[in-house]
Order: C-alpha cells, then structure tokens, then sequence
C-alpha cells in the first residue's frame, strides 16, 4: 500500500506515528553502550597469580606423521614397522618432555579397523594430541 503525502484538511492532526528519529535513537545507544562495555571490564582491580617461568622451545615440535597404505601397513615417517615396532617407538616418544603431535594419515579405502588399532596404540603409549589428515572436497 503506497504512502500518500498530502492531507485533505491540512489543519487535521496526523494520525501516523514517524519512528524514524526512535531508530535513530535506539542504534546511538547501541554504538555507546557496544564501545563503553570493555571499557568496564577492564576497570577491575585484581592481581592475576604468577607461575614460574618455562623456557619456551626455540622452534615449534614437527608433528610425528604416522601412515597407514592401502594393505594396512604401519609407517614411521616414510619407514615401514609393524606393530610391535610401532608400539616401541610411541612409548619411547611418549616419554619426552614434550611429546609431539601424532598426525596420522590412512588410505580412504581402508578399513576403518585398521585405523582405530593404530589410535590404539597411540593413545596406549599415553600420546593424547592425535590429528587425522583429511582432504577438502
């Protein structure tokens, strides 16, 4: 239904309500309170806890990249182990002082048992930063 601009009696009281200068209101408003409510926040006057200093490494921990090829054998990098190998080498990677990522790439097509035997050892040997490779489609 189409507005129309002009009154019949022009001294008749208009009956429509304009809210355009409440909008404009409400969204000021909005803008102050959005930008003052950090600001008190950060007023609080506490003192946070200190923990000792850890040295941080010199460089980032590559991930540990465990493979699984399309027969469901294990791979240590680009070295085929077998199980017991496999779990050898997760117990003593386990005991560093900081252990790394274990990035775990299977073929698609693989049984999904296969997969979850290898997170057995994994998470067997007390390795828990555990990341399965994917691709976008």
């Amino acid at each position: 239904m189409a507005r129309k601009f002009h009154r019949r009696k022009p001294l008749e009281a208009m009956s429509e309500l304009n809210v355009t200068p409440l909008i404009d209101l409400a969204f000021a408003l909005l803008i102050i309170f959005m930008i003052t409510a950090p600001l008190l926040q950060q007023t609080i006057d506490i003192r946070v806890p200190t923990e000792s200093a850890r040295p941080q490494p010199s460089e980032p921990i590559e991930p540990l990249m465990l493979s699984i090829d399309p027969q469901g054998q294990f791979f240590w990098g680009d070295q085929a182990v077998g199980d017991n190998e496999m779990q050898s080498r997760l117990v003593l990677v386990a005991d560093t002082d900081e252990p790394p990522v274990v990035q775990i790439r299977a073929d698609a097509g693989l049984p999904y048992q296969r997969v979850v035997d290898l997170l057995d050892l994994v998470k067997g040997a007390g390795l828990s930063k555990i990341s399965l490779e994917t691709r976008a489609r």
